[in-house]
């Protein structure tokens, strides 16, 4: 993949990723349905979707990787080429923990993220030391710099989703990240694992920057979040899983009592054909 953006294709992005900065606000957060395929993304975008996310999870499955930097970063990215291509709004890619071993490696990953014609990225920090996630977030902000573009960097902080911390130092533990993330060149933060109205709230009041959640059932909805300070919403995994589900009930199904009604209500094959024939 050629990496250089030629100056119309660049005005373009930077046009793309302006505008997708923009959709983050509280008063009408951004709702994102992660996508992992090119049909799923159209039909995220044919259902009015301002953007389109991707989900690392459901792409790695769907590539036969588990999900946690297992994916090689060549099929992550040609992945994304295939969605940002098949769409008309705005594409932020899941690149895990930056599909790189050091900062130069996510630069590199970064690099091929905007050659793929995405706008934004999640990255995550995990297990990692904060100190060193800082580190790689610098080095994509240089890289997007680099390009001239103004990728939107969303920092996931992941002191909720894995348990990182006393329980009862967590949310100053998520604000003193935050606090760093940004410093390092991230333009967002994105904390899943937490929906608790109360806890949100401290969030989104003490982060100086978008704050994104991971929602699902039983979560508030997207208006409740806003009032909360929310600026984006994702499904993150959700809707890779509720798909899969459906692999499973209906093969089981199948397999086991020889009918198939868990199939009802399925996308007509006609309308699905159509959406990929533009």
């Amino acid at each position: 993949m050629n990496d250089t953006l030629d100056p119309a294709r660049r005005a373009a992005q930077v046009a793309r990723a302006t505008a997708f900065a923009g959709l983050h606000t509280p008063a009408a957060p951004l709702a994102l349905a992660n996508a992992w395929d090119v049909a799923g993304a159209r039909l995220v975008e044919a259902a009015g979707g301002a953007a389109v996310a991707t989900t690392s999870a459901g792409v790695a499955w769907s590539l036969g990787a588990p999900d946690g930097d297992a994916l090689a970063r060549d099929r992550a990215l040609d992945l994304v080429a295939r969605v940002a291509a098949a769409v008309s709004v705005p594409v932020t890619a899941d690149i895990e923990g930056g599909f790189g071993t050091d900062p130069a490696g996510v630069a590199e990953t970064v690099a091929g993220v905007l050659a793929a014609g995405a706008v934004g990225i999640n990255i995550e920090d995990g297990h990692r030391a904060p100190a060193d996630h800082a580190e790689r977030l610098a080095a994509a902000r240089a890289a997007a710099e680099t390009a001239g573009v103004p990728l939107y960097v969303n920092a996931r902080v992941d002191t909720y989703l894995f348990g990182l911390g006393e329980p009862g130092g967590r949310l100053d533990e998520t604000l003193r990240r935050a606090a760093a993330y940004l410093e390092a060149g991230a333009t967002g933060i994105f904390v899943p694992g937490v929906t608790d109205p109360a806890t949100v709230a401290e969030l989104a009041k003490g982060i100086g920057a978008p704050l994104n959640v991971l929602v699902g059932p039983g979560a508030p909805s997207v208006a409740e979040l806003g009032a909360l300070g929310v600026a984006r919403v994702s499904l993150g995994s959700w809707v890779a899983e509720a798909a899969y589900a459906v692999v499973r009930r209906a093969a089981e199904e199948l397999l086991r009592e020889g009918t198939y009604t868990s199939l009802a209500g399925s996308l007509p094959y006609g309308e699905l054909n159509a959406l990929l024939k533009g």
